[in-house]
């Protein structure tokens, strides 16, 4: 996967010890890799220029995102995906990029395929547990930046057909994701730790120069094509490929044409050769994207339940359910879509607490679902901080998005009472009242209130209120009156 916070920390060489990488060996082997500056241009590795996401600017107000009008427009339906990066990273259960942020030498880590054995593997159980948790559709990394494929491939001979494993790991996925009608979407990274013709040179998510290699662009495309050929041919209907790390900002739109030429469902992001069809803001590194009130084309954001790795880490820090749904809640209510990523182990399961994380997220969307289906991104209706707002006919969601600083919301400019008002999370009404608070004197107008609202007792999750109103969105702000509503009586 793409950038971190923070490449490295000093006890990455005792993981290699329990996967029989000895740390003597590894020093020796790894010397000079360790004094070259890996991270040289880590600055630059912030986004690439085509990666950019298409934020309304100040002035826009929110529309539908547009639809393709063709097979693509699926992903309209299905917002909200698991993510799976799986490989032989995953056996140390370190980070997905261990070799790279490891500093293990190319011929060390290439031993770790002799170990690549995932019998627990079972693609039923990942689409239970994707399904449990409200998810519609799945993406998995087929080739990450150390080159190992988890398909048959024809193109190299890394991959896990010459493993003890000997299956096709893909195939299993796909088999499985066409009997059930779940769409499945293929991860591909363009930088490669492995293959002799990828002209790694230090830079960002790179290894440094390999004396053994013979880089040639040319004939790495041509590798690359291939793969994709194999992978938009050989598994059935694909509904979206997500590229990766194309750290020499290479164009090349043929090769999206050729996906689409096989594969016209597929939706294509935005990090290969040509700008794609949606942006992938991941994690909390766009701060644009996260606080922009819309978007002006399909993006699909990204997060994993990890803190400090995608792939399986043994010892992993998870986010809290409230960070998570925060996030999530934060891009499906403003028209876009969501992926939420798991490790699996070495072995090929997913860990117990990332699956409990995705269940407990899963309850909550359950709930709160109707939000997000067939609604309008609104930021113009209400001004209250913190809550983001979507709308259906004369019905208003009231996502409060950040952590309420009480148990109440004034939602200006709305002086209306709606017919009713529940709240999704509990299915119970909320207390509402139009009236003067004293912050209001100067302007003296009375405003909806949403009072009583279960705050401390909900504060992993992300409230959702449902007003319906008896008359149109745009009568619900009444001019302003002269009557207050001050209780002056006890």
């Amino acid at each position: 996967m793409g950038r971190q916070s923070r490449p490295c920390d000093e006890n990455s060489g005792s993981v290699l010890k329990s996967n029989q990488m000895k740390r003597r060996d590894l020093l020796k082997s790894a010397a000079a890799i360790a004094a070259t500056p890996i991270f040289t241009n880590w600055a630059q590795a912030s986004y690439f220029s085509g990666e950019k996401t298409q934020v309304l600017k100040p002035d826009q107000k929110p529309t539908a995102i547009p639809r393709f009008g063709d097979g693509r427009d699926w992903i309209f339906e299905r917002r909200y995906g698991m993510f799976v990066h799986w490989g032989l990273y995953s056996i140390p259960g370190w980070h997905e990029q261990h070799q790279w942020r490891g500093r293990v030498a190319r011929d060390e880590y290439v031993k770790l395929a002799k170990q690549w054995n995932p019998t627990k593997f079972n693609p039923e159980q990942w689409l239970d547990l994707m399904e449990e948790a409200g998810m519609k559709y799945i993406t998995i990394t087929t080739k990450h930046h150390d080159g190992f494929c988890l398909w048959d491939t024809k193109q190299t001979s890394f991959n896990t057909i010459n493993t003890p494993y000997k299956k096709d790991a893909i195939g299993l996925l796909a088999d499985a994701c066409h009997r059930r009608k779940i769409p499945l979407c293929l991860y591909y990274s363009i930088a490669d730790w492995n293959h002799p013709n990828y002209p790694n040179q230090g830079r960002h998510h790179e290894l440094p120069a390999q004396p053994q290699d013979s880089p040639d662009w040319d004939k790495y495309m041509a590798f690359l094509k291939e793969q994709v050929r194999e992978l938009c041919s050989n598994y059935g209907e694909i509904h979206g490929f997500w590229w990766d790390m194309n750290v020499p900002e290479h164009k090349d739109p043929s090769v999206n044409a050729m996906i689409r030429k096989l594969q016209p469902k597929a939706v294509i992001n935005n990090r290969g050769f040509d700008s794609g069809d949606f942006g992938t803001p991941e994690r909390d590194y766009d701060s644009a994207a996260a606080e922009a009130k819309g978007f002006s084309t399909l993006v699909e954001a990204c997060q994993s339940v990890g803190m400090e790795s995608w792939g399986y880490k043994k010892d992993e820090d998870f986010y809290t359910d409230r960070h998570l749904i925060a996030s999530i809640d934060r891009y499906l209510a403003r028209d876009a879509n969501y992926l939420l990523n798991v490790g699996p182990t070495g072995e090929g399961l997913i860990p117990e607490e990332a699956a409990a994380i995705l269940k407990r997220i899963g309850k909550w969307k359950e709930l709160v679902d109707e939000s997000y289906q067939q609604v309008q991104t609104d930021s113009e209706t209400i001004s209250a901080p913190g809550a983001l707002v979507t709308k259906r006919e004369n019905t208003l969601y009231v996502h409060l998005n950040k952590v309420p600083a009480g148990n109440g919301i004034k939602l200006k400019p709305v002086n209306v009472l709606p017919a009713k008002a529940t709240l999704l999370n509990t299915g119970k009404s909320i207390d509402c009242a139009v009236n003067l608070c004293p912050s209001d004197h100067t302007e003296q107008q009375p405003y909806l209130r949403l009072r009583n609202l279960p705050t401390n007792d909900l504060n992993d999750t992300v409230l959702v209120a449902k007003l319906e109103f008896d008359r149109p969105l745009d009568q619900i702000s009444l001019k302003k009156t002269t009557e207050t509503n001050i209780e002056l009586t006890k």
